[in-house]
């Protein structure tokens, strides 16, 4: 079986009194259970490694005691498990005879589809609610507080500030453009190239400008030598 009804509050009122790990156990166990259709093995450690808790023994043991009892060949069943599986099967069973008794009724070249639908009624007893492609939730953008960025902006080792960043935002309603947003990190690392980008062009003039002040320099310099190279005085000093 692919699919059974969970009742949660009848569930709950039978295994508050479970640990974490035998309440773990022990829907491990059912779903097991479920799905094979099948009694759980007599072997205790057989158990724990159907159900991929190998070191918790302990725990199965309880569970097994509490809401199994085995069967004639000594493995374990759940009662409301197996009387599930029954019900489905049972209705399974009525829809086959329902269906060979109508065609049974039925004349002409009726027979001729019999196989069809004898088909439908016999082919898997199973409840086929088992999507085996689930669709995938849309994330819910939720907005960041002021140690979220503060820590973040940290761990990037930015010059980002935290609450600008947020009053910006707070004020356009948390959109990008026109769009919602959908990852406050994403426009934390934008702020951040933004940065850096100003920060290369105020570098790159701060540059151009000494370089210039530098050429200057050097052609005074130049000039005072070819100066005193010929000779020029001034107050009668040779500069």
């Amino acid at each position: 079986m692919h699919y059974y009804q969970f009742n949660i509050s009848d569930y709950k009122s039978h295994t508050e009194h479970l640990s974490d790990l035998e309440d773990l156990a022990y829907r491990r166990m059912l779903d097991w259970c479920y799905l094979h259709e099948s009694p759980l093995p007599k072997d205790k450690k057989d158990i724990a490694r159907l159900i991929r808790m190998r070191s918790h023994s302990d725990c199965i043991a309880i569970v097994l005691r509490e809401f199994f009892t085995k069967d004639e060949n000594g493995d374990y069943i759940n009662k409301r498990v197996f009387f599930e599986i029954n019900k489905v099967s049972e209705k399974s069973s009525k829809a086959r005879e329902s269906a060979k008794a109508r065609w049974a009724k039925a004349s002409g070249d009726a027979n001729a589809l019999r196989t069809t639908c004898d088909s439908n009624a016999t082919q898997d007893p199973r409840p086929k609610t088992h999507n085996p492609r689930p669709k995938k939730k849309r994330a819910v953008f939720v907005k960041p507080s002021f140690d979220d960025v503060h820590v973040y902006c940290n761990e990037r080792n930015n010059n980002v500030n935290p609450q600008a960043f947020l009053d910006h935002y707070e004020s356009n309603g948390w959109k990008v453009g026109k769009n919602k947003m959908k990852s406050w990190k994403a426009c934390v690392r934008t702020w951040e190239n933004r940065d850096k980008e100003k920060s290369n062009g105020k570098n790159q003039q701060t540059s151009r400008a000494s370089r210039v002040h530098n050429k200057l320099k050097q052609m005074h310099q130049d000039a005072l030598e070819r100066e005193a190279n010929e000779g020029i005085l001034d107050n009668g000093i040779i500069r």
